[in-house]
């Protein structure tokens, strides 16, 4: 499914991980996909967690939060280009692309613009950004601690990889300080997962794309993945900004039409 997603709507599930991760939170829900199609910006990949999903992780450690089915046959990461872009039977070759900020645009029309949105999720999950700097500042300063007599703990962590295999250094999860209604929490760990609803929305964006006779996903197709799931917490917050949802998806739709025309 995964090859099937243009650039920007590659660029909307990496920033969805950015956006959990900068929350403190663990889980990446349909709430942070959300939150990422605000964004009237691509990724910036300087940024920590900004590798494309199905990327392997440094050292290979833990499993990746791709989205399952991203890889390639034989191992090969996706390709950046979109196979045929033409629609089928060739009514038209409209390029599949919108720039970042056009599903921006449609959201903060409709009310639900990234600060109110933003602003949402953390009424509701909590912001644990600072518990997430403080043991990453830790980590760094253990390092410093280390190096400075003698010890290299990029080459320990390497060794007792290579010799017990990748993620052996990982220790089971803490248990949660808080947990809240959507079980959003922050834990101890790098690696963080897609929901099970988070996962539908991108199984629902590919089920748009072919309603709409499209052989792409775009991020437009993403955001009516999120309309058609319903359910999750993304949904509510737009429910809570009074966002119509109706109109909203007829708006996704003639983009993606004036798009392909």
């Amino acid at each position: 499914m995964f090859e099937r997603f243009t650039k920007g709507a590659r660029s909307a599930v990496v920033g969805a991980q950015q956006e959990a991760r900068e929350l403190g939170h663990t889980v990446i829900g349909t709430e942070h996909v959300l939150l990422a199609l605000t964004s009237d910006s691509w990724p910036d990949a300087t940024r920590p967690g900004s590798a494309a999903p199905g990327s392997a992780r440094p050292g290979g450690a833990g499993p990746s939060s791709a989205v399952p089915g991203s890889a390639r046959p034989g191992g090969a990461g996706p390709s950046s280009a979109v196979p045929g872009s033409a629609r089928p039977g060739g009514a038209g070759r409209g390029t599949p692309d919108g720039p970042p900020s056009a599903v921006a645009a449609l959201l903060s029309e409709a009310g639900a613009d990234r600060q109110r949105v933003r602003a949402a999720i953390v009424a509701h999950v909590g912001d644990r950004s600072a518990e997430a700097t403080t043991l990453a500042d830790r980590d760094a300063e253990d390092a410093a601690a280390l190096k400075a007599i003698g010890i290299d703990l990029d080459a320990v962590r390497a060794a007792i990889e290579e010799n017990f295999g990748a993620g052996s250094l990982h220790l089971p999860r803490p248990a949660p300080k808080k947990k809240g209604i959507f079980g959003r929490f922050s834990a101890g760990s790098s690696h963080i997962p897609f929901s099970p609803r988070a996962k539908k929305v991108l199984e629902l964006s590919l089920r748009e794309a072919l309603r709409l006779k499209h052989n792409y996903i775009a991020r437009e197709h993403i955001m009516l993945g999120i309309l058609r799931e319903g359910e999750g917490l993304a949904a509510l917050i737009l429910a809570e900004l009074k966002v119509d949802t109706t109109r909203l998806r007829a708006d996704l739709t003639d983009a993606l039409s004036s798009r392909a025309a």
